[in-house]
């Protein structure tokens, strides 16, 4: 089928950053989340994201405004039902997604394509909780969403090849990579990924390195762009140790046990950047390590 209209469930760090690449990519686009103000505040970003782009001269102000009249916004979780693919993008909380599916299965068309951005959770356990297993299926974007080329696509158990391909197709428009994964927990990119954040906590909580040597040592040393630590905030602390929670919890491994020092920043409200303190603290100038 072909794909002209994009529902994104939630306007958070993720949602925003999809609409903006699907509006770009000629989709028209219906966000919802719960709060007006979340999706003011989205719609805001997104502008001034595009407006960035402008300024770098990889859109232009046709597109940019183009882009922006196709982004639709919604407090009515239903209204999405007309949509041809439907990408929650929702909290990182199984339960939430689950409510978030059955609600909205009841307003779909027949042919209607539901898809999950989440970074660990089971695509085929998500997917029994609805009508259409086979038209269901994994769409994890890295963040953030505009800068990063990789699209994570998983298959759960049921779903079928038109609908994979539909899929795939997506991708390509928006002019990214797809990678596809099996559903096993937390697929490709957060396998390998965060079991190395894992370590870094667990490098800093056994007195190892300081914060700034463990990043530091990671940057220079490996050639990453951005330390663990420092990634870890950026991405947030408890989307980390959900992660952990699901390798830990599905693969029945020690190796994927969370360090009780991120359990313990997550406990304290710690959460990384957007709660301006993690791993550093936020709130100043400049970042400054909380330990």
């Amino acid at each position: 089928m072909e794909i002209r209209s994009v529902g994104i469930v939630g306007a958070g760090q993720m949602g925003n950053g999809i609409a903006h690449v699907c509006a770009l990519a000629g989709y028209d686009v219906l966000m919802t989340d719960i709060s007006q103000d979340a999706l003011t505040a989205a719609r805001a970003l997104v502008e001034r994201n595009l407006d960035r782009q402008v300024s770098r001269q990889a859109v232009t102000e046709e597109q940019k405004a183009e882009a922006l009249r196709r982004i639709g916004a919604t407090l009515t979780l239903s209204d999405l039902g007309r949509c041809d693919l439907i990408i929650e993008a929702a909290t990182e909380r199984e339960t939430v997604k689950t409510a978030i599916f059955e609600d909205l299965v009841p307003h779909l068309k027949p042919d209607s394509i539901l898809t999950s951005n989440t970074s660990s959770i089971s695509i085929t356990r998500l997917a029994s909780r609805t009508d259409r297993p086979e038209k269901f299926m994994g769409f994890h974007f890295m963040n953030p969403v505009p800068v990063m080329q990789l699209v994570e696509l998983i298959r759960g158990i049921a779903t079928d090849e038109e609908t994979f391909a539909a899929c795939h197709a997506v991708v390509e428009r928006l002019g990214k990579t797809a990678a596809s994964s099996e559903d096993f927990p937390a697929f490709i990119v957060n396998r390998i990924l965060m079991p190395m954040i894992n370590e870094a906590i667990y490098t800093l909580y056994e007195g190892v390195g300081s914060v700034r040597s463990i990043d530091t040592s990671l940057k220079l040393g490996a050639n990453h762009p951005m330390g663990p630590l420092e990634l870890a905030d950026f991405i947030g602390l408890d989307t980390c140790l959900a992660i952990m929670n699901v390798l830990h919890d599905g693969l029945a491994d020690t190796k994927y046990r969370p360090c009780p020092l991120l359990t313990k920043y997550v406990e304290a409200g710690w959460l990384g950047r957007k709660t301006k303190r993690g791993f550093y603290d936020y709130r100043g100038d400049e970042p400054v390590p909380t330990r």
